[in-house]
C-alpha cells in the first residue's frame, strides 16, 4: 500500500501540527524549489508502517547532510557520461538518484561532477557506488550520499539508462517522486510534504 493510499490529508495534516515543531523544517538547497526539508525520523513518525525508508547504510559526504527534492534516476555501470551530462542540465532542487550497481571499483562522481550538479541547481545525489575528491565535496553546499570513496575514475562511453525506475536498499526510487535525506536515512514519498501553519 502507498503512501498517498494510507495516509488522509487530514490525518497528515494532525501528525505533521502534532510531531513537527515549525523550526525543524527549512528551505532545500535551491531557492526555486518549492519544497521543504523535514527530517526522516519526523517523517517515518508520520507515515507509520507504509514508510519507504532505504536500508542500505549510505555514507554522508557531501557539504549539504540535509537535503530532498524530486527524484530523477540513472543507471550506470563503472561509467559516468551519461550522470554527468544530466547534471549538466537545469534541475533546481533535483535528486539525482545514481545505481552504480555498488560496485566499489572506481567513482562515479568527483568535484567537477558535483560542482556542475550545484551550478545546475540539483539538491544533491544519492551514490550506489563511490566518489572520489571527497575532501572538495564535502567542502560544497550540496548534498552527497555514497557507498565510499576510490580515487580511480570510471568509463566515459556513456552506457546506461535514465529516468528509470532504480530499486536500492528495499525502496523503489521512481523519477518524479520525492526524496529526503539526512545522518538518519533516506525516506521515499509520491508526493512532496508540506508544512502545516
Amino acid at each position: 500500500m502507498g503512501f498517498t493510499a494510507s495516509v488522509t490529508a487530514a490525518r497528515l495534516a494532525t501528525h505533521l501540527a502534532l510531531f513537527l515543531p515549525s523550526n525543524r523544517w527549512h528551505s532545500t538547497l535551491s531557492p526555486m524549489s518549492e519544497l521543504t526539508f523535514i527530517p526522516t525520523a519526523d517523517l517515518v513518525d508520520i507515515i507509520g508502517e507504509d514508510v519507504q525508508s532505504c536500508d542500505t547504510q549510505f555514507r554522508d559526504l557531501g557539504g549539504r547532510v540535509e537535503f530532498c527534492g524530486k527524484i530523477s534516476t540513472v543507471k550506470c555501470f563503472q561509467d559516468n557520461a551519461l550522470l554527468k551530462s544530466i547534471l549538466s542540465e537545469d534541475n533546481p532542487g533535483g535528486v539525482l538518484v545514481i545505481d552504480g550497481r555498488a560496485s566499489m571499483r572506481s567513482a562515479l562522481v568527483g568535484d567537477i561532477i558535483a560542482g556542475l550538479g550545484k551550478g545546475h541547481g540539483w539538491a544533491g545525489v544519492i551514490v550506489n557506488g563511490p566518489i572520489r575528491d571527497s575532501k572538495v565535496i564535502g567542502g560544497m553546499d550540496f548534498g552527497c550520499k555514497a557507498l565510499g570513496t576510490n580515487p580511480r575514475k570510471s568509463s566515459k562511453t556513456g552506457d546506461g539508462e535514465r529516468d528509470i525506475v532504480v530499486s536500492l536498499g528495499s525502496v523503489d526510487f521512481v523519477p518524479g517522486h520525492y526524496v529526503y535525506c539526512d545522518s538518519d536515512g533516506i525516506i521515499v514519498t509520491e508526493e512532496p510534504i508540506k508544512p502545516v501553519d
